[in-house]
């Protein structure tokens, strides 16, 4: 069996949204840096950053309720929601950057202006709604959104959520037309492309990572495998990023780095119920985003959502939760188990004892028929018929269980980038808001891992890239207004800055 040896400066381990954002940043910010990304599939963007795989929302904290908790003493919590709000517009400046300059041809082929919306019924959760719009609109970054419970405006905004109701009950939405709705496989796909015009960088379809070790300069070694030659390849490199999905968790074990040692994972998949019948699909234009039930993750928060898939119009409604071993779709059964070790155990045990809502709710979600499934959906559309309606499979996702070093093990949710104490090597765990986040999150890695560099040369570069950098929306309507108004433009988005109210 041959062997090949090679060097590169930066090795990506996953070819999704996150090795494709990282290495479009670092080829504007070190052009001449080799850069490799192996995937273990023969396609790119084949896992979660897939089209179907996602909820495909550019989660931005408009229309998600379980970003604005509810306190014990009745307050709107609106923290969570800023922070997201503020990262996908970093997002969408990077995005925007990129099709000025003619590194994203069309952005229409993977974003569009699609409605957020936030739908509820029955007294309590239309008083929490109500609360909640009123706390969002002392930001300047949710002005323009509007809240009703006029049944007949309700019916303007979404005719097939309200066709059929019982209107004797009280509901309530909110609607906004900053939304949008993202193909993140198709935005891979282009990052990767335009980055495969460049000399120094190359793709690696069809190669799986089979063991990395640290040298003692500090480098990395990794053995390869081309599945499809069946030769073994050993590659150094100077510093390396996991942004493998669910697989993730399973090399940063092998990477033998001490932080890797506070995290074990629980997988959680997903299933969508899916309707491509014109007539149904034309009258609904919107993400509507309800409330979650009780014990269940945020990724599995109930929404009716328009989707745009290759060029086709869809409603998806979900997800609903499925469960497997596996911690990747085309992953193996094995995955679960390969991942517990004698330090992530007890801390797996004790998130186990803690969250028996989850569990419960887990085990009723895959109890469900598909007419039960229908039932569901029929809170949302009173007359769907489950001819319309076909089931289809979402991605997997790991939740992360994280060893507190204080409270033992608890399970957290979002992402949760996992650093080496040198910066050499960096992996990415965790799920929702995931792919929307991409951009921020890699700011972020690159503040540990380069931050000489982000000090110093890359500053002006990532500046003119991402103009707000470092810079908080909320509070300056001055610079909202440019910024929305720019990315809208560049991004092909169909929506006007309202006039912006100050606290």
């Amino acid at each position: 069996m041959q062997k090949e040896s090679t060097h590169v400066d930066v090795l990506m381990i996953g070819a999704g949204i996150m090795s494709a954002t990282l290495a479009t940043l670092l080829r504007h910010l070190r052009p001449h840096a080799s850069i490799h990304i192996y995937e273990r599939l023969n396609r790119v963007a084949a896992e979660s950053s897939d089209a179907w795989n996602n909820a495909g929302t550019g989660h931005s904290a408009l229309c998600e309720l379980n970003y604005t908790p509810e306190l014990e003493d009745g307050t709107i919590d609106t923290s969570k929601a800023i922070h997201i709000n503020e990262q996908f517009e970093l997002t969408k400046q990077l995005w925007a950057y990129l099709a000025d300059n003619g590194f994203i041809k069309d952005p229409s082929t993977f974003i569009r202006s699609v409605p957020h919306m936030s739908f509820v019924h029955g007294e309590k959760d239309v008083e929490y709604l109500r609360k909640r719009f009123e706390a969002l609109q002392q930001y300047m970054l949710y002005q323009g959104m509007q809240y009703s419970e006029d049944p007949e405006q309700l019916k303007a905004w979404i005719p097939l959520v309200m066709e059929g109701r019982d209107m004797s009950e009280k509901a309530a939405a909110t609607y906004i037309e900053l939304g949008t709705d993202v193909n993140y496989g198709t935005l891979t796909r282009t990052l990767v492309k335009q980055l495969q015009e460049h000399p120094d960088f190359k793709l690696h379809l069809e190669h799986e990572v089979t063991d990395l070790k640290q040298l003692t300069d500090g480098k990395w070694q990794l053995r390869i495998k081309n599945q499809q030659s069946r030769n073994k390849i050993n590659v150094t490199a100077d510093f390396v990023f996991i942004g493998a999905g669910g697989g993730a968790l399973e090399l940063l074990q092998e990477s033998g780095i001490p932080e890797a040692r506070k995290f074990g994972g629980f997988p959680v998949g997903g299933e969508w119920l899916v309707c491509r019948n014109p007539d149904i699909v034309n009258r609904h234009h919107a993400k509507v985003y309800g409330q979650a039930s009780v014990g269940a993750p945020p990724m599995s928060v109930p929404h009716l959502d328009t989707r745009i898939i290759d060029g086709q119009k869809a409603i998806l409604f979900g997800p609903f939760a499925s469960f497997s071993t596996k911690f990747l779709k085309e992953g193996s059964f094995w995955d679960l188990f390969e991942s517990i070790k004698y330090w992530n155990i007890l801390p797996m045990l004790k998130v186990g004892m803690q969250n028996f809502e989850l569990e419960k709710y887990l085990v009723e979600q895959l109890s469900l028929s598909f007419d039960d499934r229908i039932e569901a959906l029929k809170v949302f559309f009173p007359n769907a018929d489950k001819k319309d309606w076909e089931l289809r499979q979402a991605g997997q996702r790991v939740q992360v269980i994280y060893n507190d070093p204080e409270k033992g093990g608890e399970l957290r949710f979002g992402t949760e980038v996992v650093t080496s104490k040198d910066a050499t090597i960096a992996g990415l765990l965790g799920a929702s808001p995931g792919a929307s986040t991409a951009v921020p999150i890699m700011l972020n890695l690159l503040e540990t891992c380069f931050p000489n560099e982000l000090r110093g040369e890359w500053m002006e570069q990532l500046h003119e890239m991402i103009p707000s950098y470092g810079s908080p929306l909320e509070g300056n309507a001055a610079l909202i207004y440019k910024i929305r108004t720019w990315t809208s433009k560049s991004l092909k988005l169909e929506w006007k800055q309202p006039e912006l109210k100050k606290n």
